[in-house]
């Protein structure tokens, strides 16, 4: 069993990926409506650029430990609001390109992975509709179930991560597709 004969399957799937991402975000921008202005949004980069805060994540009320969260005065912290937790990136234009990159080599390891489970379940001889399927399968969950996570525990709205199990979907879909049609038959 040899990872490398699946070399084609895996670099189509990441492209095609790739693609489908590209469309979603590019052309049917289904992802825009969720992100919204600040109604004072010059007050809040005024406040956040004064605190000079590194790249990292942040929250308010910030709570280290359950302990703390118990006490009246964190409570009333929560109750008041805001609630919020914060991603703050370093300065500058976004580095598209370098976050293409990083993107497309998820989408070869994230089909590396799946076609390597494929061949460690079925073997290289597998039928190739049911390799595709598994690694289908493999993929939808890959790409889907970290935003389940962010709308349970980070706030995010479950409208955006029914969106990007959408985009899941179709990355699994092309994934499957791909195995299916190209994995070695002889």
């Amino acid at each position: 069993m040899n990872l490398l004969q699946l070399w084609l399957p895996i670099l189509v799937t990441a492209i095609g990926v790739f693609v489908a991402s590209s469309l979603i975000h590019m052309v049917f921008k289904w992802h825009n409506s969720e992100y919204r202005p600040l109604p004072n949004e010059e007050d809040v980069r005024k406040v956040l650029g004064a605190a000079k805060l590194d790249a990292g994540l942040y929250s308010t009320p910030h709570c280290t430990d359950m302990k703390e969260i118990e006490s009246e005065a964190m409570q009333q912290k929560f109750r008041e609001g805001p609630v919020a937790f914060i991603t703050i990136r370093a300065a500058g234009v976004p580095a598209m390109g370098k976050y293409l990159l990083q993107w497309f080599i998820l989408n070869v390891v994230i089909a590396g992975l799946g076609g390597l489970l494929a061949l460690q379940a079925y073997g290289l001889h597998a039928n190739p509709a049911v390799a595709g399927h598994f690694v289908g399968i493999f993929s939808l969950i890959a790409y889907g179930c970290g935003t389940v996570q962010e709308s349970i525990w980070m706030g995010r709205p479950w409208s955006s991560s029914l969106k990007n199990l959408l985009d899941s979907l179709i990355y699994g879909t092309v994934s499957a597709v791909a195995f299916w049609q190209l994995w070695p038959t002889s």
